[in-house]
C-alpha cells in the first residue's frame, strides 16, 4: 500500500501581531478580536492568521469569553 506524504509545512515571514505591538489578545475588545474569526465564526487557525502559539493560545481564550458575554456569535448565518 503506498504512503501518503503530509503536506510540507508552510512557514510564515511575518512577524505575530501581538508580539510586534507588545499587546495581549483581550476579550474586551471585539472589533479587533472579529478579525481572527471566519464569516462563520469559526476561530481561524494559526497556520492562516500568522499568530504566535502563545497568543493563539490567549486569542483562543479571549473569543471564548467574548463569546460567552454576547460580545461575539457563537455561530454566524452567513451564506
Amino acid at each position: 500500500m503506498l504512503k501518503t506524504r503530509p503536506y510540507p509545512k508552510r512557514q510564515t515571514n511575518q512577524p505575530c501581531a501581538f508580539c510586534e505591538t507588545g499587546l495581549v489578545p483581550d476579550y474586551k475588545e471585539a472589533k479587533s478580536l472579529r478579525s481572527y474569526l471566519t464569516d462563520k465564526g469559526k476561530i481561524v487557525p494559526r497556520t492562516r492568521s500568522g499568530v504566535c502559539l502563545t497568543h493563539q493560545r490567549a486569542l483562543t481564550l479571549a473569543v471564548k469569553r467574548a463569546r460567552y458575554l454576547a460580545m461575539l456569535p457563537y455561530v454566524s448565518l452567513a451564506r
